[in-house]
């Protein structure tokens, strides 16, 4: 009987990467605490950028910011998928929004604090805020990929204890939201702490709807309902914080237009859409979103205006 040689272990096959289910908890436990960190950023980008005599629109920042690091993860991170998720759909996913582009462009268009120009320069200003956000957030995704052109991450799927201890940290980072919120300082809740509470339900829906309705080479359907809905929803919080509500109401709509609404909808991901579209699909998408949304915003903000609600009347937050 002939020996049996023993085989290259160079030449044995690869294993397949094993194949994780999109709603299991390895993948959404994740998106918690990327999600959190993502508004964070956000928030802290625009507190950053909101100064006297500032040269760009405070929203350009975490614009650019988010869909940096989403191109350069896309182009270099391969490997465990919940890992490249949480950095892509839950970070900068939240970091960028949609919604809060879509209201600053509105608000270009009124002219809220009456700037001292006339009605061609609020034009203007819109134009600027809608052409300007597109440019830079296309950039900084390509500039993203370009830099991750020469690193590449491969991530190991982990053993089953490192994976549910990520689960059960994941699920505390969360949980520890909720005692930051009542022990701090109420002046901190329209500031951060209540838009923490509701920044994971908002980056869960747009993963779930992006899971169930987008498909390869077809209008991302689920990324458009997030961001007009998430529009809608912030038009209607905009509106009710300027009518005679108490303060614990105006910090908790505060927190649902920051957290909610801002980690719902995403310039990232729309971003990456428009350059993965072909022909008529990607100006359908593209401009579709954008008119919808100002269009729902008309809708809502409009007759709120006809009826004599003054953008000036800003509801007083918790101190």
């Amino acid at each position: 009987m002939d020996d049996q040689q023993p085989q290259d272990k160079e030449n044995e096959p690869v294993a397949p990467p094993k194949a994780i289910h999109p709603f299991s908890p390895d993948v959404l436990a994740p998106l918690f605490p990327s999600a959190m960190f993502g508004l964070l950023c956000r928030l802290g980008l625009e507190a950053l950028a909101t100064y006297d005599g500032q040269s760009i629109f405070v929203l350009a920042y975490p614009q650019a910011v988010g869909c940096l690091i989403m191109g350069f993860c896309r182009a270099s991170i391969t490997g465990y998928t919940p890992v490249l998720i949480a950095l892509t759909t839950g970070f900068c996913g939240s970091v960028t929004t949609f919604s809060g582009w879509q209201l600053d462009i509105f608000e270009s268009w009124l002219n809220p604090h009456n700037a001292p120009r006339g009605a061609l320069r609020d034009v203007v200003d819109g134009i600027t805020k809608s052409v300007f956000t597109v440019s830079i957030s296309l950039a900084s995704l390509l500039f993203g990929h370009y830099l991750a052109s020469s690193f590449t991450l491969s991530v190991p799927h982990p053993p089953r204890v490192v994976r549910i201890s990520i689960i059960v940290l994941s699920i505390l980072i969360y949980a520890a939201a909720f005692p930051l919120y009542f022990r701090l300082s109420p002046s901190f809740r329209h500031q951060a702490t209540s838009a923490l509470l509701f920044s994971p339900p908002g980056a869960l829906m747009r993963y779930a709807l992006s899971v169930k309705l987008n498909i390869a080479g077809r209008i991302p359907w689920g990324t458009f309902i997030v961001n007009t809905f998430g529009t809608a929803l912030l038009g209607i919080f905009h509106v009710v914080q300027r009518l005679n509500v108490n303060s614990d109401a105006c910090t908790t709509l505060q927190g649902l237009s920051d957290g909610y609404c801002g980690c719902l909808t995403t310039i990232s991901t729309f971003a990456v859409e428009i350059t993965v579209l072909k022909g008529r699909k990607k100006w359908i998408y593209s401009v579709g979103s954008y008119v919808t949304a100002q269009l729902l915003l008309l809708v809502i903000i409009g007759p709120a205006l006809l009826s004599g609600v003054r953008e000036s009347n800003l509801c007083t937050f918790e101190h």
